[in-house]
This record gives C-alpha cells, structure tokens and sequence, in this order.
C-alpha cells in the first residue's frame, strides 16, 4: 500500500502584519473646513477695517494666481477621475479687480461702535395679604321653630315659689350661722373655766409640796 502523502501549503505561512487603526486622512488641496479657508475673512465686523498708512502690494492678483495654479492642479485631476469642475468667478477685465462686497437682501451698517441698549424693569409693590375670612362649618341638620305667645308667662304668679326658696334658703343660712356663734362661744367659755380649774390645783399641789417640804426641813 502506498503512504499518504504529507499536508502541504500553496503558499508559505507567514506572522499577519498590525494594520493601524484608522486610515490616513486622504491630501488634497480642497478645503472641507471654513475655519481653515483662507478667503473667510476674520476679525470683528462692527468695526470699520484700519487700512495701513504705507502702500501695501496687491495682495489680490497674488492670491488669484495661486488660485489660478491650483484651479488647474484641480481640474486636471478632475479630468482623470471625471469629476466635473467647480464653478469659479471670471476673470475681472483689464484694468479691474474683484472687491469683497454685500450680497445679502438687508444691507448692515459697519462702524467702531458697538450699539448699546438701555432696559428698564419695574415691579410691582407688595399689595397688603387680606385677612383670611372666619371658619363658619356648614349648616348641617332640620331647623325647627317655637312660637311663644304673650299670656304664656305671668311674672307675678311665676315669681312667687322662685321667692320662697330663696327667702328660705337665706334665712336657713343665716340661723345655722348664729348657732354655730353661740356655739363657739359656748366652747371658749368652758376652755376658760377648765384653764381657771387647772390653775387652781396646779396651785394647791404646789402649797402642798411647799408644806411637806418644811416638815422634811423640821425633822432634820
């Protein structure tokens, strides 16, 4: 029996390269941001442009020219990749030249001074709070109504067991008041007679002791 043959490689095996993450920005001469465009005009534009006092060289055909080699460097790479040219501006005539000029609707006026505005604000005063009206619960329940009329009471006839209860509770009063005097006095009159009696024999006892002690001083 033949032997297989050993695996072999159409191609020889070889470590893969690192590749970079993002891709190299792409040169060309168009500008894709006006930030970097040099034909925007910078600067503050309330303030008219200082023109130097010196004569300075015109800077415009230089510009155009370079535009101009550019231009072409783009429309011939234009040709190849069959882009269609951007439109430009012509030519001025001879003896003329472009100037930067307002195209909008509404022309705005340039100058050194920035416009300023005055505003003014004015409040209100603070307006007294109302007193807070008073708490009155809701009316809840039948109303119900007594008619009362004018010989229902007899004042004369009324007054009369109105006057016996008190004459009588004033004259119970008044009489429990004299027996509870002559009582009091009756206690004070028998306090002063027992002091009366107490005095008397703590007297007597005392003659007596006074005689038994002579006799005791007489038999010595």
């Amino acid at each position: 029996m033949q032997q297989p043959a050993g695996f072999t490689y159409s191609a020889e095996p070889r470590a893969v390269q690192p590749r970079k993450k993002f891709r190299e920005p792409t040169q060309t001469d168009r500008y894709g941001n006006m930030m970097y465009d040099r034909r925007v005009v910078r600067g503050n534009t309330y303030s008219a442009q200082a023109l130097p006092l010196t004569p300075q060289p015109d800077t415009t055909k230089v510009h155009r020219e370079a535009e101009k080699k550019k231009r072409t460097l783009i429309t011939s790479r234009d040709s190849k990749t069959m882009t269609p040219p951007t439109p430009s501006t012509p030519e001025p005539v001879a003896g003329r030249k472009h100037i930067e000029i307002q195209t909008e609707q509404y022309l705005e006026e340039l100058s050194d001074k920035v416009p300023e505005f005055e505003v003014a604000t004015q409040t209100d005063f603070f307006l007294d709070r109302p007193t807070s009206p008073l708490f009155i619960p809701a009316k809840t329940g039948v109303d119900a109504e007594t008619q009362i009329e004018d010989d229902l009471f007899d004042f004369d006839h009324e007054v009369e067991p109105i006057l016996d209860v008190l004459l009588g509770k004033t004259l119970e009063q008044a009489m429990l008041e004299v027996l509870e005097e002559d009582e009091i006095h009756a206690i004070r009159l028998h306090r002063d007679q027992m002091q009366q009696t107490r005095l008397a024999e703590l007297a007597a006892m005392q003659q007596m002791e006074e005689a038994e002690r002579r006799k005791v001083q007489e038999k010595v």
